[in-house]
């Protein structure tokens, strides 16, 4: 009985100290957290009336469109584990040139690896940063994925993702919100990704500022409240800074569907990882999209495609997923993606509009 209990005592010891290593080695965010700001002191300030042109983006940490990953498909056809390190050097060089090209004055990217095992410890925030170089004064970032080690098979050593906000112009101030996790057990919910919405404050001169935020939805959500949490949280912000008299504008991966968009058009693998009424209806019905509802269900709705999914079957973009929505005092004066030349890049592909601030 004695040898029993001390048995215990040691097993106890063990689960506590793999408790405390799992919790040291993950991240685990405040609600709410302010973000360091990169910005040289020659910043210039944005000034009322002025036009911005903005870039959303999910780069997929530099892998390129070689590969079906393990995660891509609901068959489990997807084999890679990893990108190779020729493609995402090339794939590198491939953004810096529609970026250069571009020539946006705010870029929002999403998965933008940083000491991240896949993609060899690389810091991409850095290696995007220094590439574009002249003219880009300030940025930010957020992890929304980190950890010293996960013990999936298919992982198997760090983890680290990120959101990342370059502009042109100064950026006194950032904030990273947490979004609603995805549920699942104690154990595994400390190794998954920790969603949110990164807010930068841009200062205009003599009036309130501009807020710019950024953002990447769940995905694999089925059987799930998530989708509709975030999108709620992600509402609850915009709402707040309408009411505090400022300007915004967000871009991200929302991983949702159009309201109203017809699940069929897919490939029947990847019809599954949607809802028959898409959660991002609130956005749509409450503020202003880049592109409206009514376009995105038409007959041109193809040119606003903005997912090209890594696939052994689909060959070209086929959903609407990534968003832009703006505040009531921003003025559109053009929207498009940028599909001719990016399509070899990510499994994304970049949106572009252009807004003129309030007088």
């Amino acid at each position: 009985m004695k040898a029993l209990k001390i048995a215990g005592l040691s097993l106890s010891a063990l689960i506590g100290i793999l408790i405390l290593s799992i919790q040291v080695s993950t991240y685990h965010p405040e609600p709410i957290e302010d973000m360091k700001v990169h910005c040289s002191e020659d910043a210039p300030e944005l000034q009322p009336g002025q036009k911005i042109k903005v870039l959303n983006w999910n780069v997929q940490y530099l892998a390129g469109k070689k590969y079906v990953f393990w995660y891509d498909t609901s068959d489990g056809s997807g084999k890679d584990i990893r990108p190779e390190t020729t493609e995402i050097k090339k794939t590198l060089q491939a953004l810096l040139r529609v970026l250069k090209d571009e020539k946006p004055d705010i870029v929002l990217l999403q998965e933008v690896n940083v000491g991240a095992k896949s993609t060899d410890y690389m810091d991409q925030v850095q290696a995007i940063v220094t590439g574009l170089s002249e003219g880009y004064s300030c940025y930010t970032s957020a992890y929304y994925w980190k950890a010293e080690f996960v013990p999936d098979p298919n992982v198997m050593g760090s983890v680290g993702m990120k959101l990342l906000t370059i502009s042109r112009y100064k950026i006194d101030a950032a904030r990273r919100h947490q979004l609603s996790l995805m549920p699942m057990d104690i154990i595994s919910s400390q190794f998954y990704l920790k969603r949110a919405v990164l807010e930068a404050t841009l200062p205009v001169t003599d009036r309130p500022p501009l807020v710019a935020m950024n953002t990447h939805l769940d995905a694999f959500a089925q059987g799930t409240s998530v989708m509709q949490d975030q999108v709620a949280e992600v509402a609850e912000i915009l709402k707040t800074h309408s009411e505090e008299g400022q300007e915004w504008i967000i871009g991200g991966d929302f991983n949702l569907l159009p309201p109203g968009w017809d699940r069929s058009q897919l490939h029947k693998n990847d019809q599954v990882f949607y809802q028959e009424n898409s959660e991002i209806s609130v956005l749509f019905s409450e503020f202003q999209s880049s592109v409206s509802e009514e376009e995105l269900n038409g007959q041109a709705q193809a040119r606003y495609y903005t997912h090209f999914p890594n696939s052994h079957i689909v060959d070209a973009p086929d959903r609407t997923i990534d968003y832009i929505f703006y505040s009531e005092g921003l003025n559109q004066k053009s929207y498009r993606v940028r599909s001719e030349d990016t399509r070899s890049i990510s499994d994304h592909l970049p949106m572009i509009g252009e807004y003129t601030l309030p007088e």
